[in-house]
């Protein structure tokens, strides 16, 4: 007998796709990695991929429920940040 090949969920998007899930352009995703203000992701040899765990971490911060609503962090542009 063969077996059915069960579909597997993926665990890790690489840019391009991880922008795609946020939203964001490739480029801003990558903007986001060099200036340190983006989501956590994962060097595996010369490649980045992000968790989508991760990603939607990230994503969360951002939530607010109006525009009087602080919310719980501040996602930064896609720029150096001040300190």
């Amino acid at each position: 007998m063969h077996a059915i090949p069960v579909p597997t969920v993926p665990r890790f998007l690489k840019t391009p796709d991880a922008a795609v899930h946020l939203g964001l352009s490739a480029r801003t995703l990558e903007k986001h990695r060099c200036y340190g203000t983006g989501p956590t992701y994962h060097k595996l040899g010369g490649r980045i991929v992000y968790a989508i765990d991760d990603l939607n971490a990230w994503a969360e911060i951002g939530r607010r429920h109006s525009t009087s609503d602080p919310g719980e962090g501040t996602v930064h542009p896609a720029r150096p940040v001040r300190r």
